[in-house]
């Protein structure tokens, strides 16, 4: 697998965070928030590349390392790179993921190559990520830094729902992660998930059933935006004292 990478000459930051999966969508909108926090951004994707170098451009104090994160070694690759832009990794935000929409009562149809698929991506990756940049965060901890590692699930993870019955189970299986990762590397290294509902982006804008149920039975009455999330990630960034949370993003959907 090709491995890209792009720095552009700037100055050393104080704070650095990489966002995985941070050209489009929610992960797009985490990095533009945390850049706004004023945090150096690495951003990643599988295939973007033209994207991200022009994001890592116009954010200005960012860089972008292209990754496929279904292999081992661009995973380990991608969390070298993103330490070597500026010699210090502060904040990992896990929010690349796949997902196959699949009925949940065609049990064919979720076969065995889907299930090692999702799960390769959604569950194993950010555990080696978090594996690799061990490390740097503990060091960015020593030296009183927020050291904190949030990983992006899903309400599908929590409540029995989801696009299928393989994608459910890895983010279900990716927040009991969470929450033993935060045992393990406490109190240097906090560890959080944030589980979205129904996200507003071009890939939900055809589901008009999920849209409609927002509308009618959540409390806020409409879908998140991506913002939404980004400033969910955010406030647990900024937080010095919550680890193992699921913070559930669904307007308030679950109480009903």
């Amino acid at each position: 697998m090709s491995f890209y990478s792009v720095r552009l000459s700037m100055p050393k930051p104080q704070l650095v965070a990489l966002v995985t999966g941070s050209t489009s969508g929610i992960g797009e909108a985490i990095a533009r928030r945390l850049s706004k926090d004023g945090y150096a951004v690495v951003l990643h994707s599988r295939s973007s590349v033209d994207v991200g170098i022009s994001m890592a451009r116009e954010l200005g104090l960012a860089t972008y390392v292209q990754a496929d994160l279904a292999d081992d070694a661009d995973r380990v690759r991608l969390v070298q790179e993103a330490f070597a832009q500026w010699g210090r990794l502060d904040v990992v935000v896990n929010n690349a993921g796949i997902s196959r929409v699949i009925a949940h009562a065609d049990m064919a149809a979720a076969t065995p190559d889907i299930w090692r698929e999702l799960h390769e991506v959604n569950v194993i990756a950010p555990f080696r990520i978090v594996a690799e940049a061990e490390a740097a965060l503990r060091a960015s901890a020593a030296a009183g830094g927020p050291a904190c590692v949030i990983n992006v699930s899903s309400h599908a993870g929590v409540r029995p729902k989801g696009a299928s019955i393989p994608y459910a189970a890895t983010k279900a299986a990716l927040n009991h992660v969470t929450r033993l990762l935060a045992i393990s590397l406490a109190p240097d290294i906090r560890v959080n998930a944030v589980a979205p509902g129904l996200v507003d982006t071009p890939l939900t804008t055809d589901w008009t059933q999920a849209q409609q149920l927002w509308r009618e039975r959540s409390p806020m009455r409409r879908a998140a935006s991506p913002e939404d999330i980004a400033q969910a990630v955010s406030m647990l960034i900024e937080s010095n004292y919550l680890t193992g949370e699921i913070l559930l993003c669904d307007g308030g959907l679950n109480l009903t």
